[in-house]
């Protein structure tokens, strides 16, 4: 990541989290702001842009889940990371679909939140080094989508799809080493560097959400395939669709 102080907008109803989060930032020169609900979220963010938002998932008035839905919807990538004092997996799993980075539970501890932030800015940072400038690499297809390096764009049947930077990232640097079992560490490496504080689970999201774009059916994936025990392999032509060439 940048020098640039890491700027973290807290959407919470809970003022004693609020307060602890607070004291617990400036200790460690990372800036807070925040939020005691989402109504306003939309319009703060035209006028402040932090580096994430760890957003509450229950909260008077608009919930977590319908702001970041409204979020996404209007094409804004900014990081989020959800909190929730519910057990239920459920929420999880829709505030995974609707688009957040990554999910925690409540009660925590501060340090954790602090990691989580840290591998969710990392992720979006994209890879730390390619081999070849992406303007001088030529696009790749398989099957229905194209993906341009140029552009950092990727194309199913013409259409530009829309990628966060983690999900863009994971899938250049799959592109590079096409039928090649990566593990997970060797993935965080390649993306993020080899001292990078960046978890190994932290991989599984990206590669469920590309898993949702390339997949006919991403419950049983078979461009991006899970090595038991080992990691990932990228099949270009794993797709039903290749006849679509």
């Amino acid at each position: 990541m940048s020098d640039t102080p890491i700027q973290v907008l807290l959407v919470d109803d809970d003022a004693d989290l609020r307060d602890l989060l607070r004291t617990f930032f400036q200790q460690r020169g990372i800036e807070m702001s925040v939020l005691h609900d989402a109504n306003n979220l939309a319009r703060r963010l035209e006028r402040e842009r932090p580096s994430i938002i760890v957003l509450d998932l229950m909260m008077p008035g608009i919930d977590g889940l319908s702001a970041l839905r409204q979020l996404r919807a209007n094409g804004d990538t900014i990081p989020v990371i959800m909190l929730t004092a519910r057990a239920d997996g459920v929420d999880r799993v829709i505030g995974l679909e609707l688009g957040a980075d990554d999910y925690l539970g409540k009660p925590f501890m501060p340090q954790e939140l602090l990691a989580r932030i840290h591998a969710v800015l990392r992720r979006h940072a994209g890879p730390v080094a390619v081999s070849t400038p992406p303007e001088k690499r030529e696009a790749l297809r398989f099957g229905r989508f194209r993906l341009e390096f140029a552009t950092r764009t990727l194309f199913r049947d013409d259409e530009p799809l829309k990628l966060t930077g983690s999900e863009y990232a994971l899938l250049e640097v799959l592109a590079q080493h096409p039928m090649e079992t990566l593990s997970r560490s060797k993935l965080v490496d390649l993306l993020h560097g080899p001292h990078s504080d960046v978890t190994e689970r932290g991989i599984d999201v990206p590669v469920w959400r590309l898993r949702r774009l390339l997949e006919d059916d991403p419950a049983n994936p078979r461009r991006i395939q899970t090595i038991r025990g080992t990691g990932y392999m990228f099949v270009p032509g794993g797709g039903d669709d290749e006849e679509s060439l």
